[in-house]
């Protein structure tokens, strides 16, 4: 195929890469610790109500997790019409993927007897936390789809690279959670139904601030398309189901593996799996500090990849990695020197301190490890090389399965975390090889 025309695109520079970034890692950061009003108002209702309500969220962090996929693509196809010139497409990308989400969420809603039947059957809880779970989950499953729509509108967001609007998007929803948590709980006496029903409706004003902020776009591209048909052309849609279907499966093997690690966790006994919940913490907390380098190389690389500029998608590769990778040795001197307070203040029994301490060096080596896989899977969303991000996640998985099965019976949990470590670094040497093709992808 001969190469298309380069347009004309940004230049990628350090103080338009934090641009991106810095507002991500504010969102990210503040999500928890709104996340914490709730838990908070939950905790004054009893042990049978903590628990539902945590079994519950599980249930739906697996699901949303899942669907999860819906943001990336979006945010990949979106840059790429942006770069080009092309802001109806963009628009257009934005309208498919909301119909698509809505979808995904009418159809759990039709199988939320299903869903429950299984995550209840999976769960050693008792009969009371299990109704009252059920009771949650009865309520929230109707929040899904606005939840997965607003995948998609934060997919868009970043794809046109204003994460300011996510920041405000996040922050919008999350206070407006919080305050309906503490009136109808604290205020209304409605206990877990109260908590749901604060969530629900605040994931349909998120819905609402969301659609708000992308009014024009969606407008545009209704009225560029003049029809259904044009707008859900068959090729359209078959890129969108395979880009889609590429990311969930690789999202599907990534989550089953820190799943197994969990489970795998068990067989070392009650102490050892819940220092390993408390260190998956400070994983976490990794993940929340360097997504926003992430997500600039998503967004710039997309555009570059749609304005046909192989040169800008390595600029952008090499200074959002930079940062990323300025950002993961960071989060690693903090573990080095405050990992025990962190650990602290996650937890105050003696021994339980102690045997997360024990394992604290392998969290130490993880942003370093793992930062080449996060950065990498941002080039290739932007570049919508979905297909290479599966096939990396295969051999990943592999690996991660063949490490845990030789290393376990030899170092046990250090075995598990070895084979955590392999997974990531394994991701980010595969893709690695095939970086090559984010700079093709330009030149087609």
């Amino acid at each position: 195929m001969s190469a298309q025309p380069a347009f004309a695109v940004a230049p990628v520079t350090h103080r338009r890469v934090l641009g991106i970034a810095l507002p991500i890692a504010v969102s990210n950061a503040a999500v928890p610790l709104l996340g914490a009003v709730d838990t908070a108002v939950v905790g004054r209702l009893g042990a049978v109500e903590v628990g539902a309500v945590g079994l519950g969220a599980i249930v739906l962090a697996f699901i949303f997790g899942l669907f999860n996929f819906l943001r990336m693509s979006t945010t990949g196809l979106v840059a790429q019409a942006t770069g080009a010139g092309d802001h109806a497409e963009a628009g257009a990308h934005l309208l498919r993927a909301l119909v698509l989400g809505l979808g995904i969420g009418a159809a759990l809603i039709l199988g939320q007897a299903l869903i429950f039947r299984l995550a209840m059957g999976l769960s050693p809880a008792s009969e009371a936390v299990e109704a009252t779970a059920r009771l949650y989950l009865g309520i929230r499953i109707w929040g899904v789809p606005a939840t997965v729509a607003i995948y998609a509108i934060t997919g868009w967001l970043i794809g046109v690279a204003r994460t300011r609007a996510v920041l405000v998007l996040q922050l919008g929803m999350n206070l407006f959670n919080a305050g309906l948590s503490i009136l109808f709980v604290l205020g209304f006496g409605w206990g877990v139904a109260g908590c749901a029903t604060a969530t629900l409706i605040a994931e349909y004003f998120g819905l609402g601030v969301g659609l708000w902020l992308a009014r024009h776009a969606l407008e545009r591209a209704w009225r560029e398309a003049r029809s259904a048909a044009r707008l859900f052309a068959r090729d359209r849609v078959a890129r969108l189901v395979r880009v889609n279907g590429d990311i969930m499966l690789r999202s599907l093997l990534l989550q089953l593996s820190f799943a197994s690690f969990i489970f795998l966790s068990a067989a070392e006994g009650d102490l050892q799996l819940a220092a390993n919940q408390v260190l998956m913490q400070l994983i976490e907390l990794t993940a929340f500090a360097l997504d926003g380098f992430a997500f600039a190389a998503e967004a710039l690389v997309g555009q570059a990849v749609g304005a046909r500029r192989p040169d800008t998608v390595r600029r952008a590769t090499l200074l959002s990695t930079q940062w990323g990778v300025a950002g993961a040795l960071a989060m690693s001197v903090v573990f080095l020197l405050f990992g025990g307070a962190l650990i602290d203040l996650l937890t105050t029994l003696p021994e339980l301190r102690e045997a997360a301490r024990a394992y604290l060096p392998w969290v130490i080596a993880f942003p370093l490890v793992g930062i080449l896989a996060w950065m990498l899977d941002g080039v290739f969303i932007g570049a919508t090389l979905t297909g290479e991000m599966r096939k990396a996640m295969l051999v990943a998985a592999a690996g991660y399965a063949l490490c845990v099965a030789v290393s376990m019976p030899l170092i046990g949990n250090g075995g598990l975390w070895l084979s955590l470590l392999v997974l990531n670094a394994l991701r980010g040497v595969m893709m690695a090889r095939w970086y090559p093709q984010a700079e093709a992808a330009a030149r087609t």
